[in-house]
């Protein structure tokens, strides 16, 4: 079956993100589309629907369910159908609009926790964001999803694709093998920072080892909520945000300073400062042209240029004058008609994903409870986890040290402030052999994806089905992925027998 590149679809499928694009080009692209993986019903519907059912109204998600809650819920009603949801655009509409809504997050657990919802967001996707018609429907998928997923979970979703969709191929990809791909590598470990919740996945030699696999109950929310708890004792900023003459109350303060922490970190004011960084070695005057016209930063070397030459130029006191300024680094950001001056205490923004402990008792969403969880950090869970894998793969499995996530995508050095953190877990003087690991190496996305420079390594997932996607969908023998003759005579279970790490 000849497949052309212009017609294929990837869809990436995240715990709270559903990416998607169209066509595979030279120059492999960012995802086009990329709406949050939810789902509302109008709150009348949702009533009339479990009317007739248990109807404990208790467990019913409040109108205002959205990302500003601890958790994402995942509301099942069976009688509803496809039809009855709003997704993307028309929820946002709904949900601007004050509607009294339901609001459902399917994939929220990593699986697939409403078949109908899930089937309202992939067709939103398919025949209303990209325009795809189900008659004569010639567009293979590629579709990565959370290695959670049951082997029934993937005949379901093959089922679907082919059944209601009339999709011309289909092939699934785990989201640690695409991210791990996009790095040039085949084996490593994934860490892939969420809203909620980070996952971590070892992967040898092309297969993630699924026994070691784990996850923690931490991510951006609590990184949000722990700075906003410490931009609450400066007094400039909550005196602006809630002035004495008219206070704000401590839960709408508390949401300001989050959305404005929000804005910080997607406006890329936050760095992540590493325990044992090394500094960036100065430039000795020996400029490669061809690698810095390849990496595509040929402004930014003029522009330091320009600013080296201004420097000498300088006084002395003016040069001190820009050390101090420089030491005490300070930013003005606009927020909401005000001018804020923020300091350093921005650049904490991870240091709850290596000190969960800070995070106890704080008010206002993403905050622990010390009877209710106690997640270990990051770097503890990751040295678990490589450990539980078989000693002569972790020597591997170190050198492709990987941090993804849409956090990555904003704030960089994420990956070297864990590795700086890990090094406890390969000196083992006791085991001096050739299969001890003697250092971490952290991977990154290749600067010659030239649409992917500026994204960090947030789209890592779907950069890496991209390229899966070239290769698979352009085999003649058509041997790594459903067709539509396989689908005929095998039915949902060929998907099986065409994914090999389900083999």
């Amino acid at each position: 079956m000849s497949i052309r590149d212009s017609n294929v679809i990837i869809i990436e499928v995240g715990r709270t993100v559903v990416r998607a694009g169209l066509g595979l080009h030279d120059l492999l692209k960012t995802p086009t589309i990329e709406i949050p993986a939810r789902v509302g019903l109008r709150r009348n519907a949702f009533q009339d629907a479990t009317s007739n059912l248990n109807g404990n109204s208790s467990e019913e998600p409040l109108a205002s369910t959205s990302r500003a809650t601890s958790i994402f819920p995942q509301t099942v009603v069976p009688t509803a159908g496809v039809k009855d949801y709003l997704v993307g655009t028309q929820l946002d509409e709904a949900i601007a609009s004050g509607q009294d809504l339901v609001i459902s997050w399917p994939f929220a657990d990593g699986d697939v926790s409403d078949w109908t919802q899930a089937e309202a967001i992939w067709k939103y996707i398919l025949f209303n964001q990209l325009q795809r018609r189900r008659v004569q429907n010639e567009s293979p998928i590629l579709f990565s999803i959370t290695p959670v997923i049951s082997r029934d979970s993937y005949e379901r979703i093959c089922q679907i694709f082919f059944e209601r969709f009339n999709v011309a191929g289909f092939a699934i990809l785990e989201r640690p093998m695409a991210q791990i791909y996009a790095a040039n590598s085949l084996s490593g470990v994934v860490i892939d920072i969420g809203d909620e919740i980070t996952d971590i996945t070892p992967i040898y030699d092309g297969f993630i080892i699924h026994p070691a696999r784990t996850q923690v109950s931490l991510g951006i929310r609590h990184c949000q909520n722990y700075v906003a708890h410490l931009l609450r004792s400066n007094q400039s900023i909550t005196n602006a945000l809630s002035p004495p003459s008219s206070p704000l109350d401590p839960e709408s303060l508390h949401a300001t300073l989050l959305e404005l922490v929000k804005q910080l970190w997607k406006e890329n004011h936050i760095k992540v400062p590493s325990t044992g960084e090394t500094a960036a070695p100065e430039d000795e005057g020996v400029t490669d042209i061809a690698a810095i016209v390849v990496a595509g930063k040929e402004r930014a070397v003029i522009e330091s240029g320009m600013k080296k030459k201004l420097n000498t130029k300088a006084t002395v006191a003016e040069q001190a004058r820009a050390r101090e300024i420089e030491a005490l680094d300070l930013i003005t950001v606009q927020f909401r008609d005000h001018s804020l001056t923020i300091g350093k205490e921005r650049h904490r923004f991870c240091e709850p994903l290596f000190d969960p402990t800070l995070l106890l008792d704080l008010p206002g969403t993403g905050a622990l409870k010390l009877e209710a969880e106690k997640p270990l950090p990051i770097q503890d869970v990751v040295g678990r986890v490589v450990s539980q894998t078989e000693v002569d793969q972790r020597q591997y499995i170190w050198q492709g040290l990987f941090v993804t996530g849409d956090i990555t995508r904003y704030v960089k050095g994420i990956g070297v402030a864990l590795q700086s953190r890990l090094a406890p877990f390969i000196s083992s003087p006791e085991l001096v052999t050739d299969l001890q690991p003697r250092s971490i190496r952290v991977l990154s996305v290749p600067e010659y994806y030239a649409e992917y420079r500026e994204t960090g390594n947030g789209y890592a997932a779907f950069l890496g089905s991209s390229i899966t996607a070239k290769i698979i969908f352009g085999d003649s023998n058509g041997k790594s992925y459903v067709s539509k003759a396989d689908y005929t005579y095998r039915g949902p279970h060929s998907i099986i027998e065409m994914t090999p790490s389900l083999l």
